[in-house]
């Protein structure tokens, strides 16, 4: 398993992260979008309304690294952050079954190269995978 049982259900909980990319002239994009786990392969993937026209598409079929964050805070008193940053490989796939009826046919699978966590289940957790 990718990701820790904590780290699944906290996940599990949220509904929006923010996907970082890196277009070709190195402008970094950060938008918000939502997800969903696929608990079996150890991946997110990203779908939207019209993904596949996106900026952030277009990116990663050019080869763009990626973060996604899914961040908080558990309370505000006290102050109690908790989030998930997940570092990997993404691809840009066409002609997928959309994650949710209505949403495109265009899919973004982030496969995790490194997974920090804060606030879940301990101390904050870093390691690659």
């Amino acid at each position: 398993m990718t990701f820790t049982q904590a780290e699944l259900d906290y996940l599990a909980t949220q509904h929006i992260g923010r996907l970082a990319t890196v277009a070709p002239d190195g402008q970094v994009q950060n938008n918000p979008t939502n997800f969903f786990v696929d608990a079996d392969t150890g991946t997110i993937v990203i779908g939207g309304g019209a993904l596949g026209r996106s900026k952030k598409f277009r990116n990663v079929q050019r080869g763009s690294t990626v973060a996604f964050v899914v961040d908080d805070l558990a309370t505000v008193d006290p102050w109690a952050p908790r989030g998930i940053e997940i570092r990997g490989r993404a691809v840009a796939l066409t002609d997928q079954e959309p994650p949710v009826p209505g949403m495109s046919r265009e899919v973004i699978r982030i496969t995790p190269t490194r997974i920090v966590s804060w606030g879940l289940d301990g101390p904050r957790a870093s390691r690659a995978v």
